[in-house]
């Protein structure tokens, strides 16, 4: 062994748990700020396999550990039942780290691989599949928040994707109700970069499950927006961590929405603006 190695085997180590740091103040950061945790939760930790699920498992049991709130955590896998699913993987990692788990048995493959032609993105419909079957299990668990793997630049990337193609401002909100009113959605990693968490589960050796046994592609939209915002990462550095933040900035006098902000109350006189405002959809207004 060099001179050199054991420095560089010390900035490595020193580098990781610098790493780790940053993740999890956000983490806690995130929790904190829209009161994702509240003492005595339930919450129902959604492990695909991927890098983005094994990371947000891994932080929220080290905050658990040294958390204000006394909270429990379980996590729950849904097989899928596509064929080549290593079955094993999952239960003897969470075994092996002692954490309380639970695997749904749901063949919502076959019901997507029937129902979408082939060659076309099963995406869109094995998500929403895949949330009516943890929403069930959460109801009937006694779940009172189900946290999910999103992270900053998956909240960047959809809000980007109803910009361009639904002419909509909307994104992933950090904590939500579901359209049923019964579930409390929560995504702890939403202060956190896709790259750094790339480079935790790395570190941390997950023992990763790709998403692509099924064949399926994301579609070209979203790739083109991840294509774009990993371009700006490259020249202009610090712009997607503007426009997030701008994401929790909003003005609502300062857009377009008569939903948000009340442009017709707006007038010298009372009543003026209304007035005027039918005046201007029949035609020019009236001379004072």
């Amino acid at each position: 062994m060099s001179a050199a190695q054991p420095d560089a085997i010390r900035k490595q180590h020193y580098e990781a748990a610098k790493l780790a740091k940053r993740l999890r103040h956000q983490v806690g950061q995130a929790v904190a700020d829209f009161n994702m945790i509240e003492g005595g939760d339930k919450v129902m930790v959604c492990l695909s396999g991927g890098k983005d699920s094994y990371t947000l498992l891994d932080i929220l049991l080290s905050l658990q550990a040294k958390a204000p709130v006394r909270f429990e955590l379980i996590a729950v896998n849904l097989d899928q039942k596509q064929p080549g699913f290593p079955e094993h993987v999952l239960p003897e990692y969470l075994t092996a780290r002692g954490v309380p788990f639970h695997i749904i048995e749901q063949d919502t493959y076959s019901t997507v691989t029937r129902v979408i032609p082939e060659g076309k993105t099963m995406c869109s419909l094995c998500s929403r599949l895949r949330r009516g079957a943890l929403y069930h299990w959460a109801a009937a668990n006694g779940i009172t928040k189900i946290a999910l793997g999103h992270h900053r630049d998956d909240i960047l990337g959809t809000f980007f994707l109803n910009l361009f193609y639904q002419a909509q401002l909307k994104a992933m909100p950090p904590k939500l109700r579901s359209d049923d009113g019964r579930h409390v959605v929560i995504r702890p990693l939403a202060y956190c970069k896709e790259a750094d968490i790339a480079e935790y589960a790395e570190a941390r050796a997950f023992p990763i499950i790709p998403c692509n046994l099924c064949g399926s592609q994301e579609n070209l939209q979203r790739k083109a927006v991840k294509r774009m915002m990993e371009d700006w990462e490259k020249t202009q550095p610090g712009r997607a961590e503007n426009i997030f933040r701008a994401l929790g900035n909003v003005s609502p006098s300062q857009l377009a929405d008569r939903n948000l902000f009340d442009f017709a109350a707006l007038g010298a006189r009372e009543g003026v603006a209304r007035a005027e405002a039918h005046q201007w959809l029949a035609g020019s207004p009236e001379e004072p």
